[in-house]
């Protein structure tokens, strides 16, 4: 980033254009938030510098420079497509040649190094990183599917940083869905800031530069990498018009600029690769913009959760926060479920999820506490840890759950000590070699089914 006296003249020049305290961005000045998923938002830091009736005058507005950010082909339906204005002090296209730089542990579709593993496997946190780690540089790819390059498929990374960014990153691969599970993270945008602390999920669209800073020692979660369909809410069908995640509980940020003159490290993914330019300022000098490409945060527990009032335990796409579609209706490339907090009342059932074989694959990571179908503590279903069940494999609840489940007083009861999520998507997950081979993989996650003792006592 260039010095500290730039730096505090950029801070000193980030300018809210609405009231700071809505829920998630309060506590930091300058933060405040937009409301509504898929809306056509509007914001400029400084009056004036939005244009009105036009998207591209002549001259812009304060000198500004006119530009869009496309998500979507520019003849997607009405409904689908994403775009936003964004007026700059300089144009993106003002910048030097990009060079390959290392990716370091992070990696992209196709995975074809390892064959797809159809064993049910589980990890361990990821190990403490050295020293000087950013959130770029503590990406750790587990695995993924598709072809970045094709716009299919995602990527299940892992981040675990002890240090703000300097350099400023985008992503032309894919959006990233950014689950923190330890430490707050700042991210200052384009299009302004977000602060995304554990319980809350950042959704970044392709294309848009992002710089992260730690709001404490250290930072550790989760990251859905989606090179498909951008994400959208799912449709709510028998459900009705309300319930899941409530549009107007996403928040996009407020425009909020720098103005820096020196040298600023962009990194750029592009097909797989990261590859880095030295910018003469910083690119996140938008001063104002509008449209519906945008980036957001969501407090989880704000997710409406549905479920049985009478017997049986749903299936888990009632939890649902949001879906990338395919090109097969009700079949997606990626949705983003959430096992929030939420009361138990099913009579004469077996509570936890069930056993079950699902032609979807399913990573799932634990935020906080403990999840309702799996023990926790050491060598089990830890925060910071995840496991992977890929199409067609058998898994459920283990044996002490089982146990427990099957014997307990079905009273009304509260789950409110865990907070768990799954990525879950339509083709396997292949590892990246790194995963299979990892230390932090444990080894003999098979075992929390053995002992499933014989029941079955045939009527005579």
């Amino acid at each position: 980033m260039g010095s500290e006296d730039a730096r505090r003249t950029a801070e000193g020049r980030l300018h809210p254009s609405a009231p700071t305290g809505l829920s998630g961005l309060s506590g930091l000045s300058g933060l405040s938030g937009l409301s509504g998923f898929g809306n056509e938002h509007a914001s400029e830091a400084v009056p004036g510098a939005l244009p009105e009736g036009r998207n591209s005058p002549q001259r812009g507005p304060l000198g500004l420079y006119a530009e869009q950010l496309s998500g979507s082909a520019f003849t997607e339906p009405r409904a689908h497509n994403r775009r936003s204005w964004l007026y700059r002090i300089r144009p993106s296209a003002a910048h030097p040649e990009f060079t390959r730089t290392s990716n370091g542990t992070l990696r992209t579709a196709p995975f074809t190094q390892t064959v797809p593993d159809p064993n049910r496997l589980r990890w361990n946190p990821l190990p403490e990183p050295a020293p000087g780690t950013d959130f770029v540089a503590g990406l750790w790819t587990l695995g993924g599917n598709g072809d970045a390059a094709q716009r299919t498929g995602m990527a299940v990374h892992l981040y675990h940083a002890n240090a703000s960014m300097d350099r400023v990153f985008g992503d032309a691969d894919g959006e990233l869905l950014i689950v923190p599970e330890r430490g707050g993270l700042l991210l200052r945008t384009e299009f302004g800031l977000l602060r995304a602390e554990p319980g809350h999920v950042a959704l970044v669209p392709r294309g848009v530069r992002f710089r992260v800073e730690l709001l404490d020692e250290t930072a550790r979660g989760y990251v859905c990498e989606n090179y498909g369909a951008p994400f959208r809410l799912p449709d709510l069908g028998p459900i009705g018009a309300n319930g899941l995640a409530n549009a107007r509980d996403f928040l996009a940020p407020v425009a909020a600029y720098e103005d820096v003159e020196g040298p600023v490290e962009v990194v750029n993914k592009f097909c797989g690769n990261l590859w880095s330019a030295t910018y003469d300022h910083s690119p996140l000098d938008v001063v104002a913009w509008h449209g519906t490409h945008v980036p957001y945060v969501y407090d989880l527990r704000r997710f409406n959760v549905l479920g049985t009032v009478s017997y049986d335990h749903p299936d888990p796409s009632i939890f649902t926060v949001l879906t990338a579609p395919s090109d097969t209706p009700g079949l997606a490339g990626v949705d983003f479920v959430v096992f929030a907090p939420r009361w138990l009342v099913g009579e004469d059932t077996f509570r936890p999820p069930y056993f079950h074989r699902n032609v979807m694959s399913e990573y799932m990571g634990l935020i906080e506490g403990a999840y309702d179908a799996k023990t926790a503590g050491e060598g089990g279903f830890v925060p910071g840890g995840g496991s992977l069940h890929n199409m067609m494999s058998a898994h459920g609840p283990d044996r002490e759950t089982f146990d427990r489940a099957s014997a307990a007083e079905l009273t009304p009861h509260k789950v409110d000590d865990g907070l768990a999520f799954m990525f879950e998507t339509r083709w396997p997950v292949v590892l990246t070699p790194h995963a299979a081979r990892a230390d932090h993989r444990q080894q003999h996650y098979d075992d929390v089914w053995s002992g499933l003792e014989r029941h079955f006592r045939p009527v005579r």
